[in-house]
């Protein structure tokens, strides 16, 4: 049976038709005013319909922001003006399909635990590192929401105390430490030392005195050491921050998401390696494996598709293939 999903963000809607094999077969994406959300929620109607086609297909929309436990109202997201939104009732009126709505981080590692890098394992933990961090948890073969709806904010875990104050109003979230921003920050702070960072420094003259996260990943890639270093603390970090929710949650894998993991090892080694000089009692339980997410900016489509499936017949995924 298709699916059709819909990850929406800031600045784009992006939509698929989407297979049991997780298999995108017709793919859309336009822009979006984030700050009408009426246009909003037309956009999204007309790319349902375009690729309905007529058909009764159920429908998944992965928003941002904290959506309730029964995958239905948006109770707030940062960029877009939705406070207490009912977004599942106003679309199921406007489309006559069914339609659950989930948070686009969940939305994206329900499709990697599906489809992707965590699809050998029952329980897995994915961090997406981009502007932001974002997370999700699956536990038991079940994506975890809580009691709310809104578990999985892995960006806003504490691991600074008084630290970086976070755009959430706490201070020392991961956010602030193994974000995208953040590796911009810190490629910043070695430029302004000289020594390792002498290339770094000369990027950020180039561009005007602002070091982008694309000119950093080039001198990563080119295995600049003040590059290297940056990466190597934001590594840190992250590993740090998967020891803390390890002892909760125990998982078998750990899957870094967003723009910094196209470094690959180069951001894994030091996140294996945090992680293993913060996890208590070391050696009394198999230790959990690192990987990369493998479906890029097509994993909250494809999650969002799935979750709709799911939602619409709970039994399936009992039959399902796992790609």
């Amino acid at each position: 049976m298709h699916a059709i999903g819909i990850d929406i963000g800031g600045t784009k809607i992006a939509g698929g038709l989407v297979d049991e094999l997780g298999g995108i077969s017709r793919f859309e994406r336009v822009p979006t005013d984030a700050s009408d959300s009426d246009a909003i929620e037309r956009a999204i109607v007309a790319m349902i319909e375009d690729l309905a086609g007529g058909e009764r297909l159920p429908v998944g929309v992965a928003a941002p922001g904290f959506i309730d436990a029964s995958q239905s109202t948006v109770y707030y997201t940062p960029n877009i003006p939705w406070r207490n939104h009912p977004l599942r009732e106003r679309l199921e009126e406007r489309l006559h399909l069914p339609v659950v709505v989930d948070n686009d981080a969940n939305a994206a590692g329900w499709a990697e635990f599906r489809f992707g890098a965590g699809r050998l394992v029952s329980d897995m933990v994915m961090l997406t590192s981009g502007t932001g961090v974002g997370g999700a948890v699956i536990a038991g073969d079940r994506l975890l929401r809580g009691g709310f709806g809104a578990a999985g904010e892995l960006g806003h875990l504490r691991i600074v105390p008084d630290g970086i104050p976070c755009g959430c109003g706490a201070r020392g979230c991961i956010e602030q430490y193994g974000s995208g921003r953040a590796l911009q920050r810190m490629a910043g702070a070695i430029a302004d030392a000289g020594g390792i960072g002498t290339a770094l420094a000369a990027e950020r003259e180039r561009a005007g005195g602002v070091l982008e996260g694309a000119a950093i990943g080039r001198l990563v890639q080119e295995g600049d050491p003040g590059a290297l270093a940056a990466l190597s603390e934001l590594g840190s970090w992250l590993g740090q921050a998967c020891a803390s929710l390890g002892v909760v949650l125990d998982p078998q894998l750990f899957v870094i998401g967003g723009g910094v993991a196209d470094a690959g090892d180069r951001l894994l080694d030091p996140v294996r390696q945090a992680f293993v000089d913060h996890l208590p009692a070391r050696g009394f339980h198999p230790e959990p494996v690192f990987a990369v997410a493998e479906l890029g900016n097509e994993a909250g489509v494809v999650g969002a598709a799935d979750l709709a499936r799911l939602h619409e017949d709970p039994d399936f995924l009992a039959f399902a293939p796992r790609g």
